[in-house]
């Protein structure tokens, strides 16, 4: 059975998996996450030591979600029904690509998957009713340590669409708590963002073979 293809979103940490499908006239099989040949595209394996499953109606916007490193929380992310636009942002301060971000369909047609590097701000917004998306994630839930930035800030420039799958129009659908989150200048100015050389440190430990220094 052939593998995933496994493409860079541009962001360091950010990859997009699409799985091989192979479907008859009853249904379809598919591996929806390989590790093993995750791996080497990430330098480590993840850890999965959490799922979680939220369910969107259509225009629901979650996010943009980031945690504390270390440990922070990386995350392998599908949607096995229906359709998100899934964002990741660069938000690690000095990164050579702070404030970039990647947009990828996830769907229950190309079953395509996002790996979410620890330290990356993330976020989808649902395009269908019903949209089912599961997280594998390498950390607990940690409420201290979770953090947020506005989705809709400007500065970020991410093109939220305005219509759903179907073509019928759909606005933001917000928590209180992501739409009264800090904007991105607002969260570097406040300390409260990732660091670039923290976030470094940390992935090479959890390499197979951690540089001694």
């Amino acid at each position: 059975m052939s593998g995933p293809v496994i493409e860079s979103l541009g962001i360091e940490g950010a990859w997009a998996v699409t799985p091989r499908q192979f479907g008859d006239d009853r249904g379809v099989f598919l591996e929806s996450f390989r590790g093993d040949l995750l791996e080497p595209h990430v330098g480590h394996r993840l850890d999965v030591v959490q799922t979680n499953l939220s369910v969107s109606a259509a225009g629901v916007l979650r996010g943009l979600h980031y945690a504390d490193i270390p440990p922070s929380q990386a995350k392998y992310v599908t949607c096995v029904s229906g359709a998100v636009l899934d964002v990741l942002v660069d938000i690690r301060v000095g990164s050579p690509t702070f404030g970039r971000s990647a947009s990828v369909l996830l769907d229950d047609v190309d079953r395509r998957a996002v790996y979410v590097a620890e330290g990356l701000g993330h976020a989808f917004m649902s395009l269908a009713g019903g949209s089912a998306v599961m997280y594998l994630c390498s950390a607990p839930y940690a409420p201290g340590r979770e953090h947020g930035v506005n989705p809709l800030d400007p500065e970020l420039g991410i093109d939220w669409p305005s219509a759903d799958r179907d073509g019928r129009p759909i606005t933001p659908i917000l928590s209180d708590k992501d739409r009264d989150a800090p904007t991105l200048s607002e969260a570097r100015d406040a300390g409260l963002l990732p660091d670039y050389q923290a976030a470094q440190g940390f992935y090479a430990s959890l390499r197979p073979n951690p540089d001694p220094k």
